[in-house]
Order: C-alpha cells, then structure tokens, then sequence
C-alpha cells in the first residue's frame, strides 16, 4: 500500500473530536509511510490530516482545481500540489495516485467523492477498497440510506458489505491493508470514466 486518498471536510465540524480522528490517521500514515492523497487545503480537516502526516516526516499529495486554490486555502507546504482544472481532473488524478480511499466526516464534496469512488468499484472501473471513518457516528444516516437502498432492491447486498466501516482510525486502516492486499489492482481505465 503506497498511497489513501482522504476525501474530509474542508471546515472542520462543530466537535473536536473530528480532529482528533484527522490528527490521529494522519499520524498513522506517517508511520506506515503511507502517501496522504487529499484535496491540497491547508483548512479544515484537510488541513488538519495533512499538517499531521507532514510533521510525521510523511509525504502529502494535494489535488485542487484552480477556482478553489484560495477558497480552500491551497497548502503551500505539501510534497506535491496539482493544481488542475476542474473537479473531474481533481478526482480522476487522486484515483490514479491511490491504492485506497477513505471518507471522513465533510459535506457535499465528500458524499460526492466516496459516491463515485463506489460507483467506479461497482462498475468495474477500479478495484480498490472504500472505506469510512465513523468518527462520533457521523455517517450513520448515510449507511441507513444505503441499507434502505438495498432494502428497496436498488443496491446489492454485496456492494453495500463490501464497504469498509470503522470508527477508530487503526482499525480502519488495517482493513483497508487487509481488503488491498486481497484485491490488488493498479488498472484504472479512464475512457470509461
């Protein structure tokens, strides 16, 4: 495993708890020597999981389109920063620089990231492992709409387990090394896209 994408808030919630979660998994990568692949903001819990991997001595990958570079506060400080066009560069670069994705607490940026991250997994695109960070039991209502879908016959039963959810950093990064290391593929067709 060489590299998670992070896909996180770029405020960073009304409870601490949620950077202490960011702080924690960024540490961790460090550790492990994971590259962090991110959204390249130096606020919120972006900039949070970043700053903790970089004081780690860990490498951080910023991807940011153009438009957002001051409105997220591009951060100056990372291994890398590619700053593109448009939000479909952004995700299709950090798809093809990461092993892995996990979603952590955020907004409609977020949903949207892991949402196609699944997408592509279950049409074949990419075969990489999803993952959430239930910190405080942020995604609950999310997940229970899931089981809802599954429950009305418009997801798989399968896709829907096939989801990696914890709510302790270590335990979640261990599934995703484990769920990797079971499933490796570094193929990512980008015409179907």
């Amino acid at each position: 495993m060489k590299s998670i994408a992070i896909f996180c808030g770029a405020n960073s919630g009304q409870n601490p708890v949620y950077q202490e979660a960011a702080r924690s998994l960024g540490t961790l990568f460090a550790e492990q020597k994971i590259r962090l692949v991110y959204g390249g903001g130096k606020v919120g819990l972006m900039g949070v999981i970043a700053d903790a991997v970089l004081a780690g001595g860990g490498e951080a990958i910023g991807v940011i389109p153009k438009s957002l570079v001051d409105m997220e506060v591009a951060h100056t400080g990372l291994t890398k920063l590619h700053v593109v066009q448009t939000m479909h560069e952004r995700k299709a670069i950090m798809a093809a620089e990461s092993d892995a994705f996990i979603a952590m607490p955020g907004g409609f940026g977020t949903f949207d990231e892991i949402c196609e991250i699944i997408t592509w997994n279950q049409l074949g695109i990419i075969q990489k492992p999803a993952a959430f960070l239930n910190v405080n039991g942020y995604f609950n209502p999310f997940l229970q709409m899931i089981d809802q879908a599954v429950e009305e016959g418009f997801i798989k039963a399968n896709q829907k387990s096939g989801l990696l959810i914890s709510d302790q950093p270590n335990e979640l990064l261990q599934l995703v090394l484990q769920k990797a290391a079971a499933t490796s593929q570094d193929f990512v067709d980008f015409k179907r896209i």
